[in-house]
């Protein structure tokens, strides 16, 4: 038995805000909103994709934001997407270097920690 990848990460939000979400996920990180199926669309929460990339919003009633726990979504021009956020209200901040990376850190608006990495050509 082997795992082939990856189909979805799902982060956690408080009910009743998909409008902020969209304005994140969709508006400043440009991942497009996905239907979701009926009997999940009545649970709240919201879908986002792009080619292989997919979010899973899902509504927390207990929401507690992923502060260390993170997706690292690969991008193809950090600085450009990182002047999107900032514009967006949504600051961005560096860590450590990471050998073969350009890499920051984004809040999504419910405090869940999202980390932007740009391959290094060389």
């Amino acid at each position: 038995m082997t795992i082939k990848g990856i189909d979805h990460i799902q982060l956690a939000m408080p009910a009743g805000q998909e409008i902020a979400a969209k304005a994140f996920y969709e508006g400043a990180l440009g991942l497009t909103e996905a239907a979701k199926p009926p009997n999940l669309a009545a649970r709240g929460g919201c879908w986002f994709e792009t080619g292989s990339v997919k979010v899973h919003l899902g509504v927390d009633a207990n929401f507690s934001p992923a502060r260390k726990a993170h997706p690292g979504f690969v991008v193809d021009d950090l600085s450009n997407l990182c002047a999107t956020l900032e514009r967006a209200g949504f600051p961005t901040v560096s860590d450590q270097p990471l050998e073969g990376y350009l890499r920051k850190y984004v809040n999504d608006p419910f405090g869940n920690r999202i980390e932007l990495m740009q391959v290094v050509d060389g």
